[in-house]
């Protein structure tokens, strides 16, 4: 029987879903915190393991959602991921990938680099540089985390005192500064997910009453549509360019003039809307991917 591993930071729904799924696939399956991972030099057994289990054993990782940790400890975890897939280990996502999606300034570096459409963005740590940037942005901002997923910690900013204050506090509490212009979009935009060489399917999302983030997190909701060629050609270079295997590739359609800007990729996308609106069974999916890849 084939073994799979999930390093996760909670036992959630995606868990319990890769569950079901090994189960019906007849494949062994375990979810493991990342904080139990260790690795060894010179001595007897595993050179990567957690929680007793040999992962350099087992035929393949799913890398879900990485618990909070100190600089160490994160650096930790993917120092021994990267062991694991020197060591021959397949892994969802690669290790590279995870690293430069969680980073949002990583991952725009690499979609500009690879000429993808983003919206115009700043980053940096003067405020008095942010004001001005501000300004350069029509005054009509969104402050992000560089760190964070499903729309939290986002801010709109279009008050120049009240950005001041923000781009202070930011500063005080140790964090970047992080500014995109904000792009007026018709109260939706569009999940699609990228899963090896193509596309599994797409969904429009619609904001919450006035709010304009459409993350079904934090109360938006979903409904499958069918992929124009458009968005499937952005979804698939786009996660070509982080190096991911899966990526959850947000699009937003500017109202202006139709085209499609790429707002995030997300490398440990969840699915459970997505799965709901659609009637794909993505964590079948993840699973034949990752132990059958598609060459």
């Amino acid at each position: 029987m084939r073994r799979v591993v999930a390093l996760v930071s909670g036992m959630g729904h995606h868990v319990e879903d890769l569950k079901r799924a090994a189960d019906g696939m007849g494949v062994e399956f375990r979810a493991i915190g990342f904080p139990s991972l260790s690795g060894r030099f010179g001595l007897s057994g595993p050179a990567v393991s957690a929680e007793g289990v040999d992962l350099t054993g087992v035929d393949g990782v799913l890398i879900r959602m990485m618990p909070p940790g100190s600089l160490e400890q994160v650096v930790f975890r993917m120092d021994a991921l990267h062991r694991l897939e020197a060591l021959g280990v397949p892994l969802i996502n690669p290790p590279r990938a995870v690293e430069t999606a969680v980073d949002k300034y990583l991952t725009f570096a690499r979609l500009a680099g690879a000429g993808l459409p983003v919206p115009r963005t700043w980053a940096g740590e003067s405020v008095d540089e942010a004001l001005a940037m501000f300004d350069a942005l029509g005054r009509d901002v969104v402050v992000k985390p560089i760190f964070g997923s499903e729309g939290r910690g986002l801010t709109r900013l279009q008050d120049r005192e009240l950005a001041w204050r923000v781009f202070h506090a930011i500063i005080r509490h140790g964090s970047v500064i992080y500014l995109q212009e904000f792009l007026a979009h018709p109260g939706y935009d569009y999940r699609v997910l990228v899963l090896g060489d193509r596309v599994l399917g797409a969904i429009r999302r619609w904001s919450s009453g006035n709010d304009w983030r459409t993350n079904v997190a934090i109360g938006g909701r979903a409904e499958a549509i069918e992929p124009s060629a458009e968005m499937i050609r952005l979804s698939r270079n786009a996660a070509r360019a982080v190096g991911a295997v899966v990526a959850g590739v947000d699009l937003l359609p500017k109202t202006a003039d139709g085209e499609l800007t790429i707002l995030e990729v997300n490398a440990v996308p969840g699915w459970r809307a997505f799965a709901q609106a659609t009637g794909i069974d993505v964590a079948a999916a993840l699973l034949t991917e990752l132990l059958d890849p598609r060459r």
